[in-house]
């Protein structure tokens, strides 16, 4: 895998040289259509759109077909989307589509509120990572919502990634420009009174959107206590290990939250080149991948016949709160192959403890202890099928 890294960082790091490309079109001219900018709501276009979205990508109204761009939009924009959909133009290859239209902020809010009142106030968002698209994340959002069986509206958040191998310093920088925007919707919602349940489910870069989010609303929640941010799940995050132990404790997972019901889950894996190619970039390694920083404590689990693997620290406390706020899966021998990045949508093993946590679940039986007490492998199955993991994780066509 250090290999693998090693082969990667040079094409990683001339990313760091490729421009953002303005286009050839003003960007106020892409999104001048009133489609961009509905002043009413027009049922007819969200008719049969039943998931929700917020962007704050730059929208393409020119064509039959609302597109979003890779730029930063000047605002953020609420909508609803279908499952993608692939569609044969008359010249070129078949395209993936997404069925999107835009509503006014009100109206969105009104519809969400409508949906999460059928469901006793359950919401779960969905925040992608990097080199994504519109097409490819809300895929996995749909994915998602389908193999968990969400009862409730699913918020896909979609920021301007760029979609591009050799752009990951460019997604970094509109993940942290985009950070305010994120946050200002996850405060909105948080304190929204008749969301009772807020599920927050991130990948890869998503997480660096979600975590200061959660500690902004946590800081700045005077009357409510953000109880309802209850269940974060951060799939393979691309985050700085030790940045994680040193500041979760302070807000995220203190323990009147954690006595509250407020829990992280973490999916991590020492086979995602993903993690290790972003380790080799920061120089530290990352939340998601159970790597040895330290060669002493690698030969230390060696000599105990152990795994050498190394997991984020459990968070401490004077007093110990009465409910376990921090798990991590380590999903190294149960990898659904390809980069082992999306294990969570991939692994047969991984898509069934994955949507038991989406619907609360705090174990489940197909996990098995390790020494550390926060820190579960999974029991692999008996040689699953494509068909097999097809149905478990309810994987749409790429």
């Amino acid at each position: 895998m250090h290999k693998s890294a090693l082969l990667l960082l040079p094409l990683l790091l001339s990313g760091c040289t490729v421009a953002v490309k303005y286009g050839d079109v003003l960007h106020s001219r892409l999104a001048e259509n009133p489609r961009c900018n509905p002043a009413q709501n027009d049922d007819a276009a969200v008719a049969g759109k039943d998931h929700f979205i917020v962007t704050s990508r730059l929208p393409d109204c020119r064509g039959d077909v609302i597109l979003l761009t890779n730029h930063r939009a000047d605002r953020v924009r609420f909508g609803r989307f279908a499952p993608p959909q692939k569609i044969k133009p008359a010249k070129g290859d078949a395209q993936m589509r997404v069925p999107l239209a835009f509503q006014p902020e009100d109206a969105w809010w009104d519809s969400l509120h409508d949906a999460a009142n059928l469901r006793n106030g359950r919401v779960l968002i969905y925040v992608h990572g990097y080199r994504e698209t519109l097409p490819t994340t809300a895929r996995d959002a749909v994915q998602i919502g389908a193999m968990s069986n969400f009862d409730g509206p699913i918020i896909h958040y979609s920021w301007p990634s760029q979609g591009n191998l050799l752009s990951y310093a460019v997604d970094e920088t509109n993940m942290y420009w985009d950070q305010r925007n994120f946050r200002n919707f996850l405060t909105k919602l948080a304190r929204t009174e008749w969301v009772k349940e807020i599920i927050l489910v991130s990948h890869s870069l998503g997480a660096r959107l979600v975590i200061p989010a959660v500690e902004y609303v946590d800081r700045t929640s005077i009357n409510a206590d953000s109880s309802n941010i209850s269940n974060i799940i951060l799939a393979s995050p691309d985050v700085d290990r030790e940045d994680f132990e040193r500041d979760i404790a302070e807000e995220v997972l203190a323990a009147r939250r954690v006595n509250n019901d407020r829990r992280v889950t973490v999916y991590a894996s020492l086979k995602d080149r993903a993690l290790a190619v972003s380790r080799a970039v920061h120089g530290y390694p990352r939340l998601g991948s159970p790597y040895c920083f330290n060669p002493f404590e690698a030969q230390e689990l060696k000599a105990k016949g152990l795994p050498q693997r190394c997991f984020a620290t459990k968070t401490k406390y004077q007093t110990e709160p009465a409910k376990t706020g921090f798990t991590i899966i380590d999903t190294t021998d149960v990898s659904g192959g390809g980069a082992g990045h999306s294990d969570y949508l991939r692994s047969f093993a991984v898509c069934k403890d994955f949507a038991a946590v989406v619907n609360g679940a705090r174990s489940t039986e197909d996990r098995v202890a390790t020494k550390d007490a926060h820190v579960f492998t999974l029991r692999a199955p008996v040689k699953p099928t494509k068909e097999d993991i097809a149905f478990m994780c309810k994987r749409l066509p790429d």
